[in-house]
């Protein structure tokens, strides 16, 4: 774990928490004791009263790694930090338009409606919910080694429970709070709670600064395009997401968990992280298994972090454990059927068992922090690639793999399956897919490896971290790339009325889309690194459970752009140089278009700034055009009941 930030608490004589403010960012705080006679028992949560009976109770099975995996630790005291997700029971309705209301898509075909101004504006508002599917549960846990005391120790545990997969700001936070309560006790929960409730409002996607004690936390949160829609909260995308091309700026998150060491976890199966990204893109149930908590949630979030800028849509939990509810329901699956899409990350050995029919089967991390331990295979299992002192040698990598020895040993990984496991932990997977992406060799060999020093090994950790990331993103952005047409917003051609409805984006269908791609192929940059069989990848990419939560959303920001971009065009029109060249009838249909959006901006203009301006604006509009109508034009439109701006 990295060194805790240095933090006091201010001298205030009182600290008052703002709870409205502090949902923003936080659900409760709780801190959990294991009893050995009662089990895991909540001793504290602020605010009280937040959680049900069930989520208490899966709370606090969650926040402590699991007795069956623990690797026995000398030191008198040993923390850790790791994160889960449970899902919530109660969920009330978002206030917000469903993003399948937004666009009708399915597996054939994929069309926008026309929609009004008002609706599009209400869309683009930014509305902040508790309300979530899924809670996310960050941990703080300590164990301590006493032969005096009852089974030779004690565990608590420090959890921050929040809507958010806010990784970046929770884990630093929990460097602070976790120390903090041991040190002060449950009066560390009304400090942390009072600071918090001070923050300012998260705005995804931007670098913030969050003031804890006399330290501040910067930090940057996830992107709002990278954010789960079930986390009830529907943030206005920024134009620049529109488009799938490689943003200008990677040195900010494109994803979820940008904070996670994929290099560390994966380390001993870089050569995989290409067949792991396709697994992940087109929603393949993945099961990864550990020696502890913290090494399965890196793993878990380094592999949801793979795919951005893509909306990682499947379930995920960084761990999960047998009293999850949803274990009961996996458990009980009739051999040969489907298991639905979600990377589990357990530590339990049981699961190899209890979840034999699982397609997917990782095995990352090491008992001891000093093991390294290299498994080497062709197909299923496959192992990684060994790590020389100046970088990763591909060469001597390959030579080691037609080496007899690791060929036997590759052979028995697979007669054995991933049972072999329960003996001695290996580096492995165990899968049956094919990959079409082939491991791009020129990224694996700039890749530095720091040797056995810790503090070298966590700085080049980062190096490595961003030479990976940076490809990945890259590569997924150019897999999407050919979407790219169907979220292309237009603008009003010269010489027509911007206060017409926008025409609606282009109509997708699969098959013409399949069709069309390899008529054209998937560029450059994908060529040379798929095989033939490309298009394959995207038929699976079209049917998984990524692309229409990504599709529609996408969709959705396109729809806003184009709103925005008519909206703008019609203030700037000058309304008279545009009527001039106008037959009666054109006016009267211009007439009729600017009543529709004056009405749509004084119902749902409220969120923009300058809606007072543009209806004032419109209403001018409106009256102009009124003027140059015949008088018996004009009568019409008077005496129609439903016309109440005259």
């Amino acid at each position: 774990m990295n060194r805790s930030p240095t933090f006091s608490v201010k001298s205030e004589p009182e600290l008052k928490v703002d709870e409205r403010s502090l949902q923003q960012w936080v659900v409760a705080f709780c801190i959990i004791r294991f009893d050995l006679e009662q089990g895991q028992l909540i001793e504290e949560c602020y605010p009280p009263g937040c959680l049900s009976q069930n989520e208490e109770l899966e709370v606090a099975f969650s926040s402590f790694p699991d007795s069956v995996s623990q690797h026995h630790n000398r030191s008198s005291i040993h923390d850790c930090i790791f994160f889960f997700r449970t899902r919530r029971k109660q969920t009330s309705r978002v206030e917000n338009v469903a993003l399948s209301d937004i666009v009708e898509v399915d597996n054939n075909e994929a069309s926008q409606k026309p929609t009004s101004a008002g609706v599009l504006n209400q869309r683009s508002r930014n509305i902040h919910s508790v309300n979530s599917k899924y809670l996310y549960g960050f941990v703080f846990n300590r164990q301590r080694h006493d032969e005096r005391l009852k089974r030779g120790g004690e565990q608590n545990s420090v959890v921050i429970l929040s809507h958010s997969p806010y990784s970046s700001v929770f884990r630093p936070l929990l460097q602070i709070m976790g120390p903090l309560y041991f040190d002060v006790g449950k009066k560390a929960l009304n400090y942390i709670a009072a600071y918090v409730s001070t923050w300012p409002t998260p705005i995804p996607g931007q670098l913030m600064e969050l003031p804890i004690g006399n330290a501040v936390l910067k930090v940057n949160l996830p992107p709002s395009h990278s954010l789960p829609s079930d986390n009830g909260v529907f943030f206005e995308d920024s134009a620049s997401s529109l488009a799938p091309l490689l943003p200008s700026n990677q040195s900010v998150p494109h994803g979820l968990f940008h904070d996670s060491d994929l290099f560390g976890a994966f380390r001993g199966l870089l050569m995989q992280l290409w067949k792991l990204w396709e697994l992940l893109l087109i929603g393949e149930p993945i099961l990864i298994i550990a020696p502890t908590p913290p090494q399965c949630c890196e793993a878990v979030s380094g592999l949801v972090s793979l795919v951005a800028p893509l909306l990682c849509s499947i379930d995920f939990r960084p761990y999960f454990t047998i009293h999850d509810p949803e274990f009961a329901h996996l458990n009980s699956l009739p051999d040969g059927a489907s298991f639905p899409p979600m990377i589990l990350g357990v530590t339990n050995l049981f699961f190899l068992k209890a979840l034999r029919n699982m397609p997917h089967i990782v095995s990352v991390g090491s008992p001891a922090s000093n093991s390294s331990r290299f498994a080497m295979g062709s197909r299923a299992p496959i192992g990684g690639n060994p790590a020389g002192h100046e970088g990763f040698n591909l060469q001597r990598l390959s030579l080691r793999k037609l080496a007899p020895a690791n060929f036997l040993n590759a052979v028995k990984l697979r007669r054995d399956g991933p049972l072999c496991l329960m003996t001695e932990h290996k580096e492995a997977i165990w899968t049956n897919y094919a990959a079409v992406t082939k491991p791009d060799t020129s990224i694996l060999n700039r890749l530095v490896d720091a040797g056995m020093s810790p503090r070298v090994e966590e700085s080049m950790s980062v190096v490595n971290n961003d030479i990976l990331r940076r490809h990945f993103l890259e590569l997924t952005t150019n897999f999407l790339a050919p979407f790219g047409p169907y979220f292309r917003a237009s603008t009003p051609s010269e010489g027509s009325s911007p206060f017409a409805d926008p025409p609606p984006l282009p109509s997708f269908n699969t098959e013409e889309f399949l069709t069309s791609l390899s008529a054209r192929g998937p560029g450059k940059f994908l060529l040379k690194r798929m095989r033939s069989n490309w298009l394959e990848l995207y038929r699976r990419f079209l049917k998984g459970h990524n692309f229409l939560p990504w599709f529609q959303r996408k969709r959705a920001v396109a729809e806003q752009e184009q709103y925005k971009l008519w909206r703008q065009a019609s203030i700037n029109t000058n309304i008279h140089q545009l009527i001039s060249k106008m037959s009666e009838l054109e006016i009267v249909d211009s007439f009729n278009a600017i009543e529709r959006q004056l009405l749509g901006e004084m119902q749902y203009g409220r969120a923009n700034a300058d809606t007072e301006v543009v209806c004032q604006k419109l209403k001018k509009d409106l009256q102009a055009v009124f003027n140059i109508l015949p008088k018996d034009v004009q009568q019409l439109l008077i005496m129609n009941p439903r016309r109440l701006l005259f």
